[in-house]
C-alpha cells in the first residue's frame, strides 16, 4: 500500500509537503504513512483516493485497476 502511494504522488510530481496540505498534516506526518511507519487512517485514505481519482482497494493493494468504481 505504500509504495502505491508514493507512486501515484511521484507520477504526478507533487511533493510530500504539497501531499501534506491536501490532507492537512505536515510532510513529516506524511511521509511516515509513504515509509509504512505510521498506518494510514480510514478518513486519509479516502482522501488520497478522491485525490487521485482511483479506488480505496486499489490503494489498499487488493486490486491493480486504477480506476475508482462507478458511482451509483
Amino acid at each position: 500500500m505504500y509504495n502505491r502511494i508514493r507512486e501515484l504522488r511521484e507520477d504526478r510530481d507533487l511533493t510530500q509537503k504539497y501531499i501534506g496540505e491536501i490532507l492537512g498534516m505536515s510532510q513529516t506526518g506524511y511521509n511516515q504513512y509513504e515509509i509504512g511507519k505510521n498506518d494510514i487512517p480510514t478518513k486519509v485514505l479516502i482522501k488520497l483516493a478522491e485525490f487521485y481519482n482511483t479506488s480505496t482497494d486499489y490503494l489498499l493493494g487488493i486490486t491493480d485497476i486504477k480506476d475508482p468504481y462507478p458511482k451509483r
